[in-house]
């Protein structure tokens, strides 16, 4: 169904470069929408009433808690809130009396109210078209009443010491936990045991994210908690007394407040200045092995664009390193980490830190970025199953920017964090086999180019209490990955029939730089020609070989091999009795939506949604491959794929939605669901 159109005239200030401060400027916004239940379409189309512009960013705030999914025609971000459009390549110019149009997919909860307001290119449009006026300025306030002491040479080599670093483990969701104290994300209080056995695991520094808002006094004084500053002492002492390089920061202070800075610059940097003052003085005496972070994750919001971001963030990166270095001891040389806009790895982000690095001219900062991988493989969406060519070229172009931007400068660089996105929910959203693939390649690619890495962990990889590693497996394949490479395959997983003939099954080795030494079976070697047989790359296990390892042929793993090779871990080959799964006939509601499955050995990779006409359904309708865990998920104990109320939200009431699962062995099975209401059905036909 269709809302109201809304048409407001709006005025807005010049283009993305220097413009006169007599040019005239205006403009005319229409926006329309498109909703359903829980989700909208937006149209939006800018007419510009005022002198040419070349490069554009239009701002509203949501009304009702709306959120953006996808966007056409411009690149729409958020943060809360607050929605930035910025133009494409092919649209930035607009011409006097000239239009440019884009549109999203958004959704809503509630209410669906348009935005009252637009701003074009950071400033609120009046509804009237006149001359540009350049926004007000703050006055800049000193962060410190002493002029810094000029920077002693360092003791060290920053190259050398940022490469001592690696590699390096986070403390995460613990003291950068928002809530009472550090358990209250559900991590364990911090003991000593716990940081000598991640000491003991090999890692050589550990970050530990820190959010200071709850704990800290208000204006003018902002005086942190004792107990909480001692607290943190105490723990950045006894990594320190383990022999780990240690970070501390502002962690997720970046979104609850420092976001602001753009319209509360004063506040903003007083308080970032307080904490920052305090901080330093605590710990000004501290071993050269711990290092400062700036900021983690800088954002902001309502900001004109990137131009103020670069500016905002070169502010509180200038106040942090002269609040440091005044304060004398051994911050008058401490190692710095200066985050980029987002801890972004584009050029134009890394750029601005480049500027911000000359303009400090000291030696001992290191520039940081972070890294989650190509985001469809990172979080399973539009069929980014696989660690493919695609996936890698993501890495390897990012990798490739900060090394040369920064390292071939001679700037030291740390991947203060690096994971998938997917490990947010769990780590099984990605497939095993290509989650493997993933860290044993990024490992290997940060290493060749100079980068240290710190592995983000939220308590989901090593166990903090009984201080093993909850994959063990995973765990290999990143410790190895650091010194060496691995020898992998196109697959970790060889599907036989439940039923009928075993025929021979291949895969292809991918030997990155190593030699295939052959396959084994727990301590017992197969015989080459006779089990198996190796063609360049191709793996062949015969069927005779098959016919033995699957034994009984009981549905699910009969056997798992080990490709061994000669350097890195050994692949593990898991041979599966299968049959195609059978999904049955189900009712429901929207918030409880399971398909009977029998899985008959098999897994599920991702499903496909669409309508009758061809067009993609549910949420992230640019592709028909739903989101692992978000809208889907299956449960094997269980015996069902669930579907969520996030994917319900965005389907059309009263219209049959054709879902295709696609399964690891190959197999799809097409099912179908129609929603009334709150009511859902599910059938085969």
């Amino acid at each position: 169904m269709f809302t109201g159109a809304l048409t407001m005239l709006l005025v807005s200030l010049g283009m993305t470069f220097a413009v006169s401060a007599h040019a005239a400027a205006g403009c005319k916004v229409d926006y329309s929408t498109n909703q359903w239940p829980g989700g909208f379409t937006a149209n939006v189309t800018v007419t510009n009433l005022g002198d040419p512009v070349n490069g554009w960013r239009l701002t509203w705030a949501f009304p009702s808690g709306q959120q953006v999914s996808q966007a056409w025609n411009a690149t729409v971000t958020a943060s809360g809130a607050s929605v930035t459009a910025t133009n494409v390549g092919y649209n930035a110019a607009i011409g006097t009396n000239g239009t440019a149009s884009f549109g999203f997919n958004g959704s809503w909860t509630g209410a669906n109210n348009a935005p009252t307001s637009f701003a074009l290119n950071g400033v609120t449009c009046t509804g009237s078209v006149g001359p540009t006026t350049p926004p007000t300025t703050p006055p800049t306030t000193p962060p410190v009443t002493t002029p810094p002491p000029t920077t002693p040479p360092p003791a060290g080599d920053p190259m050398a010491y940022v490469a001592a670093m690696q590699p390096g483990w986070n403390l995460g969701n613990t003291f950068d936990a928002v809530g009472a104290d550090e358990t209250a994300w559900g991590n364990p209080r911090v003991t000593q045991a716990q940081l000598d056995n991640i000491r003991a695991q090999g890692f050589n520094s550990i970050r530990i994210p820190i959010t200071w808002s709850n704990h800290h006094g208000p204006a003018p004084t902002y005086t942190i908690d004792p107990a909480w500053l001692n607290r943190i002492k105490e723990v950045v002492g006894w990594a320190l007394d383990d022999g780990f390089y240690v970070m501390i920061n502002l962690h997720h202070d970046s979104w609850q407040w420092i976001n602001t800075m753009p319209t509360d610059r004063t506040n903003v940097l007083n308080r970032y200045n307080a904490l920052w003052t305090q901080i330093a003085a605590a710990f000004k005496d501290h071993s050269p092995k711990l290092q400062f972070e700036s900021v983690n994750e800088p954002q902001f919001a309502n900001s004109s664009g990137d131009a103020q971001n670069a500016q905002l963030l070169n502010e509180l990166n200038t106040s942090f390193h002269r609040i440091v270095r005044a304060s004398g001891g051994t911050n008058a040389t401490r190692m710095l980490v200066l985050p980029t806009v987002y801890t972004q790895t584009d050029q134009a982000r890394a750029d601005e830190l480049l500027a911000t690095i000359n303009q400090l001219n000291d030696r001992n900062l290191i520039a940081t970025v972070h890294f989650y991988g190509y985001w469809p493989f990172s979080v399973n969406v539009a069929g980014g199953t696989r660690f493919d060519a695609t996936t890698q070229k993501d890495l390897t172009d990012q990798f490739d920017r900060v090394y040369n931007t920064f390292v071939t400068r001679n700037i030291p660089v740390i991947v203060g964090e690096y994971g998938l996105l997917g490990f947010d929910r769990h780590t099984g959203t990605i497939q095993q086999g290509e989650k493997l693939k993933f860290f044993e390649f990024l490992g290997h690619y940060a290493k060749q180019r100079q980068l240290t890495t710190q592995l983000w962990d939220n308590g989901q990889h090593f166990n903090r209490t009984t201080f093993q590693w909850r994959d063990p497996e995973l765990w290999a394949q990143i410790k190895s990955s650091w010194t060496t490479r691995s020898g992998t395959a196109s697959s970790d997983q060889v599907y036989v029939p439940r039923t009928g003939a075993i025929t021979a099954k291949s895969l292809t080795l991918n030997l990155n730089g190593t030699t295939f030494q052959g396959l084994r079976q727990g301590t017992t070697n197969l015989v080459q020609g006779t089990d198996y047989t190796v063609s360049g790359s191709q793996l062949t296990l015969t069927a005779s070989a098959l016919t033995r390892l699957v034994g009984n042929r009981a549905y699910g793993v009969n056997a798992s091999l080990q490709a061994r090779f000669s350097t890195g871990v050994p692949w593990r080959i898991d041979i599966i009795s299968h049959d195609p799964p059978v999904l049955s006939n189900a009712t429901g509601t929207t918030a409880s939506f399971a398909i009977p499955t029998q899985f008959r050995g098999d897994q599920l990779a991702t499903m496909e949604a669409k309508y009758a006409d061809g067009s993609n359904a549910g949420p992230h309708n640019w592709t028909s491959f739903k989101e692992f865990d978000v809208t889907f998920a299956p449960d094997y104990t269980g015996n069902t794929i669930k579907l969520t109320e996030t994917f319900f939200g965005e389907v059309n009431d009263g219209a049959r939605v054709t879902l295709t699962f696609h399964f690891w062995s190959g197999a799809t099975v097409t099912y179908h669901v129609t929603k009334s209401g709150s009511s859902v059905t599910g059938t085969l036909s």
